[in-house]
């Protein structure tokens, strides 16, 4: 099983964790810019408009509904034929990824209780996968192969659990037409999946299809991305993706969107985001209410909750640690599970419309996630790597 999951997951992870180094590079350039003498051509450029939507728009709602493209190609993959295929298996990375959302809602709403910004409260709720996996792949063989694959099944589960968050929280007045097209897109699409039809262009074609009318309901245009990938066929077999990547329309797909959504569209997305003008902001916005909510959300509720509730289970028998990990392993990976860039970062965006939130929101995400990264590393890297397999032994 060890290294059927190696192989399975070992160039999703390697191209992951790549991606999260360019996508820390991105940030740190984007606040440079942004408080450099090109911060007012970096704003401008954003809210220029090229056609129908601004240059913010179209990276935030067109080229991220490729991402959320693969990323539910990665929820299908993972959910049918891959590491979350059985319930067994769901258990530790869904119970955990369940704590790991409510806990940093917790925390936030208690920061922000009576100031009229609780509807931010699922901007702490995501986990970055690839800035995650970038802070592990510096790690090299310190962290084993089983936490890696933790990481990626409670990050991906993380990334549904957003997705159904941003449907049913973040939506503005629906269009019931647009709408009631836009379903009966997805039922072409499903009627090509039960045909058998393997060729992608006709899926890709009805999906530009798809955004335009789920971008025109009212629907946040990305989730046409989701309800693509779920249609995309895949077969069940017992071989690795490895093995029959090539005749599977979803893992062609997915193999084509790795590259261009890790090396580009992401870091476009980071740069274009995560800017954040300090020139006004005083030491009051580093402890205002939505800040302090966002980084203790990440920081700490991520830690109480994903720990917490892989220590209750483990405790209860229901499962145990991932193999050849020790605890204290287990706690620097659910600091890591802290780092939420991009997903919180497209909450943060959804949830408020008023640029000072934002901006507090954007220095919550980095406050956050610089602990939650630095102090994750810090952990594994002295962690050491002999691992008692069950609570008992460390009562």
């Amino acid at each position: 099983m060890a290294g059927r999951i190696q192989n399975t997951i070992r160039k999703f992870l390697a191209t992951e964790s790549a991606g999260g180094m360019l996508l820390i590079a991105a940030a740190i350039l984007a606040l440079i810019v942004a408080n450099s003498p090109l911060s007012d051509a970096y704003f401008h450029a954003l809210h220029t408009y090229i056609g129908p939507l601004s240059l913010g728009h179209w990276i935030n709602d067109a080229l991220m509904a490729l991402f959320f493209l693969m990323v539910g190609l990665e929820i299908k993959r993972e959910m049918v034929d891959g590491h979350l295929s059985s319930w067994s298996r769901r258990i530790l990375p869904g119970v955990a990824a369940a704590a790991g959302m409510a806990v940093p809602a917790l925390f936030y709403l208690f920061f922000t209780s009576g100031t009229g910004a609780t509807h931010g409260w699922a901007i702490p709720s995501a986990t970055d996968i690839a800035f995650a996996l970038g802070v592990l792949s510096l790690l090299g063989s310190r962290v084993p192969t089983s936490l890696k694959v933790f990481l990626a099944a409670l990050a991906i589960i993380d990334d549904l659990g957003a997705v159904v968050v941003i449907g049913l929280f973040y939506t503005a007045g629906v269009s019931p037409v647009d709408l009631g097209i836009a379903a009966a897109v997805v039922l072409v699409l499903v009627g090509l999946n039960r045909a058998n039809v393997r060729q992608l262009w006709p899926y890709l074609a009805l999906g530009l299809v798809l955004w335009f009318f789920v971008w025109r309901s009212g629907i946040h245009a990305t989730i046409a991305g989701v309800l693509l990938a779920l249609t995309i066929p895949l077969k069940r077999t017992p071989a690795t993706p490895e093995a029959h990547r090539s005749e599977s329309p979803l893992h062609r797909l997915e193999h084509a969107l790795m590259f261009p959504v890790s090396f580009v569209i992401i870091p476009i997305f980071g740069f274009a985001n995560a800017g954040v003008s300090f020139a006004g902001l005083g030491v009051d916005a580093l402890v205002a209410p939505v800040t302090l909510g966002v980084a203790t959300g990440l920081a700490l509720g991520k830690l109480v909750g994903i720990f917490g509730s892989v220590a209750i289970l483990v405790r209860l028998d229901w499962a145990d640690l991932p193999v050849g990990a020790s605890w204290m392993q287990m706690f620097g990976t659910a600091l890591l599970c802290g780092i939420g860039f991009t997903m919180s970062l497209f909450i943060s965006l959804l949830a408020f419309n008023d640029p000072l939130l934002q901006n507090e929101a954007k220095i919550g995400i980095l406050m956050g996630s610089l602990i939650s990264g630095v102090a994750g590393y810090v952990v594994l890297r002295i962690a050491k790597r002999e691992a008692p397999r069950r609570m008992e032994t460390v009562r």
